[in-house]
């Protein structure tokens, strides 16, 4: 299998250290796209693989093509290549906002997938949710997932949820790192040095986003197990109830949820 990438910013870069890393094909086998030449020596140098300014070189002879560019540029990047790609390459889309439809009208005899990643893909820890087009068969499914587990994990989700990914697992790292934050100022007020205090609120946090993975149980079982009658966390657990944190983190991934549905798809 061949893949390439139109644009390669942080996300593709992203992608592309996932399926090296995880020797899912070849470095030979992945080719990228990018209007800056700095850029596409970097990305060479690092990750052996090939890339170039323009896709002439590469976009009828692979099996998969990936586009990773802003949503400003998708629609002239489209046109440019449309007539070009070969019509057994699957297109894969991690523009936001770019819909199935408008991919399908594009590219009409190409299987077509819709992803939205999320930004610890680029420490391989990323949460990714595809849709898939009309013509994706069995096989194209798989594939579109190994390529986005291999920098974390991925989910199949109909493309009308796609807004509920998108303030979720989308905008759900800013909510986490002003949780992160804010606990390890509370470490900090407490006593610990910020470096200290920043490492032990981060780590609890990848324990129990850990935990909570591999347990399969419920988060509210997991809690429950923490909480000794009378105890220092029941304290405050008390407290996040009064202040109403649960509600404001309900509250806060309906806000991203309606935004996105209120932006503008492409």
């Amino acid at each position: 299998m061949k893949i390439g990438f139109i644009g390669g910013g942080a996300m593709a870069e992203a992608i592309v250290c996932g399926i090296t890393s995880q020797n899912l094909l070849p470095e030979k086998n992945v080719f990228v796209s990018d209007h800056k030449a700095s850029r596409c020596e970097y990305l060479k140098n690092k990750y052996n693989i090939n890339a170039y300014v323009g896709s002439d070189n590469f976009i009828k002879n692979v099996d998969v093509l990936i586009l990773a560019i802003k949503p400003q540029t998708a629609k002239k990047a489209i046109d440019e290549i449309k007539n070009t790609v070969n019509p057994t390459t699957m297109i894969i889309s991690i523009v936001t906002g770019l819909t199935l439809s408008v991919l399908e009208k594009s590219f009409p005899q190409n299987p077509v997938v819709r992803v939205m990643p999320n930004t610890p893909m680029a420490v391989g820890a990323g949460m990714s949710a595809i849709s898939l087009g009309s013509h994706v068969n069995e096989t194209d499914s798989v594939t579109a997932e190994k390529i986005f587990a291999a920098a974390g994990a991925a989910i199949i989700v109909e493309e009308k949820l796609m807004d509920a990914v998108a303030g979720l697992s989308g905008s759900g790292p800013a909510f986490i790192f002003i949780i992160i934050d804010a606990l390890s100022d509370a470490g900090v007020k407490a006593g610990l040095k910020r470096d200290a205090a920043i490492k032990l609120a981060a780590q609890t946090v990848l324990g129990s986003a850990k935990m909570v993975l591999e347990t399969g149980l419920h988060p509210a079982q997991l809690r429950d197990q923490v909480t000794s009658p009378g105890g220092t966390t029941i304290e405050g657990v008390q407290v996040m109830e009064e202040h109403g944190v649960r509600g404001a983190l309900i509250d806060t991934v309906t806000a991203a949820v309606a935004k996105s549905r209120s932006m503008g798809k492409i």
